[in-house]
């Protein structure tokens, strides 16, 4: 799989962004929702993180509300939450619960806003706040866990994806929390990221290994995937759409 998205990659950087189609995926109207106001996301404008989960609870309710089908969510920090909508794969009606920042322990408390929804798929990404932020990863793990145990509970139909934390610059990386960014080893994120694929095993959820694909030979996060060294540019979510199209077309089949 590993070689076929990297050609995937090579054929849609140039095409994808600059004038090439990309089918757009199915999504949820919520413009048309007179609950919701389209919040101001400019360069100035901040959101608290309640707010953010304010937004999302709303547009969750209206997921449920309007018992949207083929519905696949995706929980999880900035990385998730950044992700273009024109680059979703389509065929599906994305839910985007992501929040810039977020922990594995922030994501816990949270999952409740999405109870009432009726997802095929979930995909979860989380922890590479928890590592900044000098949380052990027996804390990680455990809280990984309990993040399994709760949607298994609440959504037994849904198919959960677990997937790898992704590796960061490095040397390279320039953005602002590069010193704390730094202390965090990528050989402990793989080392973290075997734990969790071992956890997700004897859970019975799936894992969705994205590690190697974003790696360079040195094990960092290639720079041409990445904005900052933490965050990811165009070309890496084109790297991670064409893993989510092969494995829900290889492993997630109804």
């Amino acid at each position: 799989m590993l070689a076929v998205i990297l050609l995937i990659w090579q054929q849609q950087r140039l095409t994808a962004f600059f004038g090439g189609i990309i089918t757009s995926p199915e999504s949820i109207n919520l413009n048309n929702s007179p609950e919701i106001s389209t919040p101001d996301l400019g360069r100035h404008h901040q959101l608290t993180y309640q707010e953010w989960v304010d937004i999302l609870k709303q547009e969750a309710n209206v997921a449920a509300d309007q018992r949207t089908p083929h519905l696949t969510i995706l929980a999880g920090d900035s990385l998730s939450l950044w992700f273009p909508p024109e680059l979703l794969p389509e065929g599906k009606n994305w839910l985007n619960q992501g929040i810039s920042g977020e922990t594995s322990n922030g994501l816990l408390k949270r999952l409740k806003i999405f109870d009432r929804t009726r997802p095929e798929v979930i995909f979860v990404m989380i922890g590479i706040n928890d590592l900044i932020g000098g949380i052990s990863d027996r804390v990680i793990l455990d809280n990984q866990r309990q993040i399994i145990n709760y949607l298994r509970k609440v959504h037994p139909t849904a198919q959960i994806v677990v997937q790898s934390i992704l590796p960061h610059g490095a040397e390279s990386a320039t953005w602002k929390g590069r010193d704390k960014l730094l202390v965090v080893a990528n050989s402990r994120i793989h080392e973290l990221n075997q734990q969790l694929q071992s956890i997700s095993t004897k859970k019975g959820v799936k894992y969705l290994d994205l590690y190697p694909l974003f790696t360079n030979k040195q094990g960092n996060l290639r720079r041409e995937f990445t904005t900052d060294g933490l965050h990811l540019s165009p070309e890496g979510y084109i790297v991670w759409r064409s893993a989510l199209q092969i494995y829900s077309n290889i492993e997630l089949k109804p």
